[in-house]
């Protein structure tokens, strides 16, 4: 599969000595949905920032390797470049304005959409979120969390993606909120074709929809392969679904000690 997306050996650095990414290599194909999994820290949000151009407001700067998109070099393009060639972050905070009602977040949004060969319209849009057309006159700020994702993924829409950067979607929602929102993912994915980045903590969720992904730690990326793959993997089982050996959930923490003490005492 040709790459929609690629990021060579990408490496970001904050306030000039604090290197949070290295050496992040990944690629998303045209129509795929990739997960990019780890725990806190690991530099997750900082890829996604990174990628869409909305590193200067946290004092990081991209100091090495490249980013392509439809083959055209963007590393470094401000987020409005980025936006107007199709590439489109869901951010993990300050998705959507509380003080407007839902249409006109939404209306913000479709006047500042790049010219597309079939836009997606908001009846369209609508249409996959029934539920903020009955709230198109409400504030965003009185939504439910899950209303509100569903308005930042409706907003993002209307900018045209060809490809969703879309950063913790899950986070402190419901388990049947979330399922819901993956499945929509996984529609716009069928229906109009976009490429989705889902950058995830929780990665069962994840690993359901993707195509593939990519397990990053300590800012590198330490593990990649098909969805089936990276769910049948003993280490991602234990560290971020749980299920390995039946016992309970351990924490990402709790497995590194383990491995520590079985390395120092055989």
């Amino acid at each position: 599969m040709t790459a929609l997306l690629e990021v060579e050996q990408l490496e970001v650095v904050y306030q000039r000595v604090i290197t949070a990414v290295q050496g992040v290599s990944l690629s998303v194909g045209a129509g795929e949905i990739v997960a990019l999994l780890g725990p806190n820290g690991a530099g997750k949000s900082t890829t996604l920032r990174a990628v869409s151009g909305f590193l200067d407001a946290d004092d990081a700067r991209v100091t090495d390797g490249h980013v392509r998109f439809r083959g055209e070099a963007v590393t470094r393009a401000a987020p409005h470049a980025q936006a107007r060639r199709g590439l489109v972050l869901i951010p993990e905070r300050e998705k959507v304005f509380e003080s407007l009602t839902v249409r006109e977040n939404l209306e913000a949004a479709r006047r500042g959409r790049p010219g597309a060969r079939a836009p997606v319209t908001l009846e369209q849009v609508l249409g996959y979120f029934p539920v903020l057309a009955d709230r198109r006159r409400q504030l965003a700020g009185y939504l439910s969390g899950g209303e509100r994702q569903m308005l930042a993924v409706a907003s993002a829409l209307l900018c045209q993606p060809l490809a969703l950067l879309v950063d913790e979607l899950s986070l402190g929602l419901a388990p049947v909120v979330v399922q819901h929102l993956m499945e929509i993912l996984r529609r716009l994915r069928d229906d109009l074709g976009l490429a989705v980045l889902l950058v995830e903590q929780n990665a069962a969720a994840a690993l359901a929809i993707a195509d593939r992904g990519y397990v990053i730690e300590n800012g590198r990326i330490v593990f990649e392969g098909s969805a089936a793959r990276l769910a049948a993997s003993d280490d991602v089982r234990e560290f971020y679904l749980g299920t390995a050996g039946g016992e309970r959930r351990k924490s990402y923490r709790d497995v590194k000690q383990y491995q520590r003490r079985r390395r120092w005492f055989g």
